[in-house]
């Protein structure tokens, strides 16, 4: 996600997600796994990528029991193991992307992701290529709902907090930036003002957007949509620009 205009793209991804609700519970269900094996066991309160990746499910309605059995075959032996790739490339006329996977296969899924990247005009970069196009950032998607307050008091204690950046201009939600190591101390100023985002992450935004050729654009989307209907892929990030005319479409 990426553009002069951080909601219309963070909308195409929710756009994207919302279509395929039962692919984004697997992604859900896939990070829990990896939260719990790598982060540091089966409890929220010592394991600080698990308990996001809980308060993501729940934004997300995953029901209370399916999170509970995530987390009880990722603490029990057997559990599926997850490698976390990432790949680096360009879609058409130049436009970057940047591939997080979560896979117990890696050949299957650098073969899926290449083949990906050659059939909708595209290529796949070495490793480090896109290091200047994305900054890691932390993004909390808030529904305005959630915050008792006007919108500049609400501000002043997140810029308090390490925000870089408070954007009020989408109706339903409210999109706080910051830099990737204020992370933490974002979420717990949201803690302490009783805020629970619908989306916490680090998420890669682009330093520099690229415009697409409109007659390329419904290449583009199709790549995008291959890459993120893919179960070993959690998330994909681009620099186009897209506008409202092009997300309607």
């Amino acid at each position: 996600m990426a553009g002069h205009s951080k909601w219309a793209n963070i909308r195409h991804r929710k756009g994207a997600q919302d279509a395929k609700r039962g692919k984004i519970f697997t992604k859900l269900i896939k990070e829990i796994t990896v939260a719990v094996k790598t982060g540091g066991g089966s409890d929220p309160e010592m394991n600080p990528r698990l308990r996001l990746a809980l308060q993501n499910a729940r934004g997300q309605n995953l029901p209370k029991d399916t999170i509970q059995r995530a987390i009880d075959k990722a603490s029990g032996v057997g559990g599926d193991d997850y490698i976390e790739t990432t790949f680096e490339g360009y879609g058409p006329d130049g436009v970057a992307v940047f591939v997080e996977t979560a896979t117990d296969n890696n050949t299957r899924t650098v073969s899926a992701v290449r083949a990906a990247f050659n059939k909708y005009n595209g290529s796949l970069g070495k490793d480090g290529c896109l290091q200047f196009i994305f900054d890691r950032k932390g993004i909390f998607t808030i529904e305005k709902s959630q915050v008792e307050m006007d919108n500049d008091d609400f501000m002043l204690e997140m810029i308090d907090g390490g925000a870089e950046d408070v954007d009020f201009e989408n109706e339903e939600f409210i999109i706080v930036t910051t830099a990737m190591e204020d992370f933490g101390n974002a979420s717990n100023k949201l803690a302490e003002l009783g805020v629970e985002a619908k989306e916490a992450g680090l998420e890669r935004i682009a330093t520099t957007n690229k415009e697409l050729d409109p007659k390329h654009i419904p290449t583009f989307m199709k790549l995008l949509d291959v890459l993120e209907d893919n179960d070993d892929v959690q998330k994909v990030y681009h620099n186009c620009e897209f506008d409202e005319s092009m997300m309607e479409e």
